[in-house]
């Protein structure tokens, strides 16, 4: 059993109040569980207004499966438009 971890750092720039953050957060977390099947949570920065740090979590039976999991999970919040990627961090257990 392996057990995949990534924390991405996010900006969102376009957020005016930590309301704003949250909406756009929620909505990330709950497509990233849905289509990843993966956990998610807020790990960071939870006072800031313009950044958010996320946790995701995976399990599976090979390395290279967890690998390819979290580079599609990293894939996609590259693609958001709302926010920005700053950095994603893995490591595999």
């Amino acid at each position: 059993m392996v057990v995949g971890v990534g924390t991405a750092t996010l900006r969102i720039a376009a957020a005016r109040n930590l309301k704003d953050i949250r909406r756009l957060l929620k909505s990330l977390l709950a497509r990233l569980h849905n289509r990843f099947q993966v956990a998610v949570a807020e790990v960071g920065y939870q006072d800031s207004h313009q950044q958010a740090e996320v946790g995701v979590a995976c399990v599976s039976s090979n390395s290279s499966h967890a690998s390819s999991i979290l580079t599609a999970v990293m894939n996609y919040i590259e693609s958001e438009t709302e926010i920005e990627l700053i950095s994603f961090r893995t490591e595999l257990l």
